[in-house]
């Protein structure tokens, strides 16, 4: 009895053993069904005795044909690791996957479905694993299952000016159900002609012309409803350039308002140019007459013919040439003077210093005539002293006999200048007394002249005396 009881009591233990260390979830055999494009969440809970450590967790997948493979691993120390073909894919749920180990699939896709096993392995009781059936549907999206009423919008493409070509109107339509049939009119009137309609578009497959502008109208319908959009047509003014009589020569090019020619000009290109423009108002025209080599436009003549400018420019440069060698002549022949001038006064300068030294050499001889033979120089100045007194006696006698000779005149007769005798004579003493009071005053002077000449040598001797040593 006693061992029954301690059977029963064993195998209790065990049950609450069995009992407490189990999973909480998933149940067995579980199978899931999910979504692809959405996340699926795989559940996996294990509940453990307090003696009792989760050490690891690991899922893995085994798909339909055989293959197993490991996608993430929760270690108690390490955290969760993820296998390289599952990264960014599959995450735990809990931060903690020891305790939490629901799995996530974060984008689920129809290679998702597989079995999946949580294998956690726990000491000391050891490992414990569940399974579950993963099921992916796909998601079909039904676009459009109400009706919306159509819409049109007109869009433009090219240049919408006289004389192009290639331009064309497009209508958009929008709705559910997509209209599919589009029809064109032009308001108040009919297409013009040589305009082509080609499902949604009407292109001018011809040059556009005045004719052309309007509102056009685009319509389109659906089960919903109707739809129209309007464009107005403005063709702009261009000039339209033609050779009259004839089409334009080869080589030249005709760009919007303007025709050039590229090309050198010949005779060929001669004629009468004709530009045609016309907008809602009317139509206009103007001619120009081309005539190569024969006539010359305003302002070529009022320059000249080319010969003549050339000559001009020839004559212009010739100018110009001369007066930039005058120019250059003249400071040539001002440098060549300026430098003769400054030669010159070198020569003069070196000639006075010649003079100069001459003079000093002239005096320096004097002054040793002088002092060799002081006897000589002294005799030289007593004959200076006597030749002036000699020459003063002279002039005194010279005066002397004028003197008697006008008093001869005076007492005995008066003479002509002739020395012959006066036939009238008249009796002018006041001529008389004039002339001899001039005689002597010329007498008085001639004395002061001799005698400050005596005067100037004798100073002039002493201070030579003195110099000498």
């Amino acid at each position: 009895m006693m061992k029954l009881l301690a059977c029963i009591s064993v195998i209790g233990f065990r049950l609450m053993v069995c009992v407490h260390s189990e999973f909480i979830e998933p149940s067995p055999s579980l199978a899931l069904r999910s979504f692809s494009s959405t996340q699926t969440r795989m559940p996996c809970r294990f509940m453990v005795e307090a003696d009792e450590q989760v050490v690891q967790v690991t899922w893995s997948r085994q798909k339909p044909g055989g293959e197993r493979e490991q996608i993430i691993v929760g270690h108690f120390t390490e955290g969760p690791i993820v296998s390289p073909d599952f990264l960014s894919l599959v995450q735990f749920e809990s931060s903690d996957p020891t305790v939490d180990s629901t799995l996530l699939i974060l984008n689920t896709k129809k290679a998702d479905q597989a079995t999946y096993t949580c294998h956690i392995s726990i000491f000391p009781s050891g490992s414990f694993q569940r399974q579950i059936s993963l099921t992916v549907w796909r998601v079909l999206r039904l676009i459009g299952c109400a009706a919306v009423p159509p819409d049109a919008v007109i869009a433009d493409s090219g240049s919408w000016r006289v004389g192009h070509s290639g331009s064309e109107l497009r209508c958009v339509v929008k709705g559910n159900p997509l209209p599919q049939n589009v029809t064109w009119s032009r308001k108040d009137d009919r297409l013009p002609a040589g305009v082509l309609v080609k499902e949604d578009r009407l292109m001018f497959v011809r040059p556009l012309n005045v004719t052309d502008e309007g509102v056009y109208v685009c319509q389109t319908a659906n089960s919903a409803g109707i739809a129209k959009a309007e464009f107005k047509v403005e063709i702009g003014s261009r000039c339209l350039i033609y050779w009259k009589d004839d089409r334009l020569p080869a080589g030249v090019l005709v760009k919007e308002d303007r025709l050039m020619f590229v090309r050198p000009l010949n005779v060929t290109d001669e004629g009468v140019y004709v530009c045609q423009t016309a907008n809602s108002a009317g139509i206009a025209k103007a001619e120009f007459k081309v005539e190569i080599g024969k006539r010359w436009p305003e302002s070529a003549r009022a320059l000249g013919s080319p010969s003549e400018t050339l000559l001009i420019i020839i004559g212009a440069s010739v100018a110009g040439v001369l007066v930039i060698v005058i120019v250059i002549a003249i400071i040539l022949i001002n440098c060549h003077l300026r430098r003769k001038n400054r030669k010159l006064k070198r020569a003069l300068s070196t000639r006075t210093e010649e003079m100069i030294s001459l003079s000093r050499q002239v005096s320096m001889r004097r002054l040793d005539s002088f002092n060799g033979d002081l006897r000589t120089a002294l005799e030289e100045i007593a004959l200076i002293q006597m030749d002036s007194v000699t020459k003063g006696s002279v002039l005194s006698v010279e005066d002397r006999s004028t003197l008697s000779d006008v008093k001869g005149r005076h007492g005995d007769r008066e003479y002509d200048s002739l020395g012959r005798p006066a036939i009238y004579t008249a009796y002018r003493p006041a001529r008389s007394s004039r002339n001899i009071r001039e005689i002597e005053e010329e007498r008085n002077e001639r004395r002061r002249r001799v005698e400050s000449y005596v005067k100037s040598s004798s100073m002039s001797l002493v201070l030579l005396l003195c110099r000498l040593p």
